[in-house]
């Protein structure tokens, strides 16, 4: 089983937020995969991921390089990770999670789905989005909000992960999704993920990184877009949102927390996008914007 290299340091909440933002800024878009999230009262942890063909001491060596002097206080304590160990060892023991019309559940909770319901089976794997985290949740549950409001024809899930918001809209409305990530591992699951939830014909995942592809030329413009990754990839990536987004469309933004809220909305209204609704949930805040 392929693995990946990944550090982790514990750090405080500024100590933690000033190394993450530091890392997302030194590493080019999809060389490494940066989290920050508490852990408990004033104790957060960050952990980069790095890709598979980087072992743990070069992702360190390129950390410190990036850090500089602050390097030298910090632990960092290096591991590695099977491509199915990422998110957690697998969904057993926890609940289904209920977003609207749409229920995230594992295999063992196949019988919580209503039958009015729409079912989304995901175990763990090496890309975030089972459905427990507040960012997943809180895109279903502005998926689900939208689709009272009208049909999209062309949607576009940009960072993908799992698969789960690509699969939502895929059996909500029997429509064509474009699924894109920058990583190769979450491409491969998402597209398993679609097909074990029989909308494999109905989901295109694509490795892309950025809007640099051909697949967004050739699929675009889309009238609706959701983006659950980090705060600055979603301000980095504004631009392209807006460009390849058609003129009635809607986009769905998440993975910010909601002291990140601020600086994600101040990058989009630039770009002629505003937000019509906001939720927040654990920290976490989902907003849905429009032209």
């Amino acid at each position: 089983m392929t693995q990946s290299p990944v550090i982790r340091l514990d750090l405080d909440e500024a100590t933690a937020k000033r190394v993450a933002d530091v890392l997302e800024e030194a590493f080019p878009f999809g060389e490494a995969s940066i989290s920050a999230f508490e852990t408990g009262p004033d104790a957060w942890r960050v952990e980069v991921y790095g890709g598979p063909d980087m072992d743990a001491g070069e992702l360190a060596a390129a950390m410190r390089d990036a850090l500089g002097p602050e390097s030298a206080g910090l632990r960092l304590e290096p591991g590695v990770i099977d491509e199915r160990d990422w998110v957690a060892k697998s969904l057993e023991g926890l609940k289904p999670v209920r977003a609207g019309r749409f229920v995230v559940h594992g295999a063992h909770d196949r019988s919580a789905v209503a039958p009015n319901a729409i079912g989304i089976e995901i175990e763990a794997a090496l890309a975030f989005g089972t459905g427990h985290h507040g960012t997943t949740r809180g895109c279903l549950l502005a998926i689900d909000r939208l689709l009272k409001l009208r049909r999209f024809a062309k949607p576009l899930d940009l960072g993908t992960g799992t698969g789960v918001l690509a699969i939502a809209l895929a059996l909500a409305q029997k429509t064509p999704v474009l699924a894109t990530d920058i990583d190769p591992v979450s491409v491969r699951i998402a597209a398993e993920n679609a097909r074990a939830n029989g909308a494999g014909p109905l989901v295109r995942s694509v490795h892309a990184g950025g809007f640099g592809h051909p697949v967004f030329g050739e699929q675009g413009p889309f009238d609706l877009i959701v983006a659950n990754i980090l705060a600055r990839p979603l301000v980095k990536l504004s631009t392209g949102v807006a460009q390849r987004l058609s003129a009635d469309g809607a986009v769905v933004l998440s993975g910010l927390m909601t002291i990140e809220e601020r600086m994600v909305r101040a990058a989009y209204a630039a770009r002629g996008l505003n937000v019509v609704a906001a939720t927040r949930l654990e920290g976490w805040s989902t907003l849905v914007l429009t032209r």
